[in-house]
């Protein structure tokens, strides 16, 4: 499976911005995806991931209400959907995929990773 993350950019403090994880293969859709991010300086730390089946999704504490995460099979390609940004949200943004119905947040865990997007919010 590869992954391309895409979707970043430069925003102001409070905008909103969806990024995008296509996959390529037709293996993609049996694969949970998950986003990531490494801020300067960061360890990478690890946002939400969603199932294969677009059933269950998952968040971490920090970023529940805030960031949204979906995917479209039919597209290949999963989503990221993050509001009300603050410049603390700047941060290189990885989409990553695994194989497996259970979940799963620790960088380690993961299978295949795209090359990251750069997203930075201004003040």
């Amino acid at each position: 499976v590869q992954l391309q993350a895409s979707g970043g950019g430069l925003v102001k403090a409070g905008d909103s911005l969806r990024l995008s994880c296509t996959g390529s293969g037709r293996t993609f859709n049996s694969y949970a995806v998950a986003w990531f991010r490494q801020a300067p300086g960061k360890e990478r730390e690890f946002i939400a991931t969603i199932s294969w089946s677009d059933r269950s999704t998952y968040y971490s504490d920090s970023f529940q209400g805030r960031f949204t995460i979906s995917r479209d099979n039919a597209k290949n390609a999963a989503y990221l959907q993050m509001d009300s940004l603050k410049p603390e949200d700047t941060a290189v943004y990885y989409c990553a995929a695994y194989y497996s119905d259970y979940v799963r947040q620790h960088a380690s865990q993961m299978e295949y990773w795209g090359k990251g997007t750069l997203v930075t919010v201004s003040s």
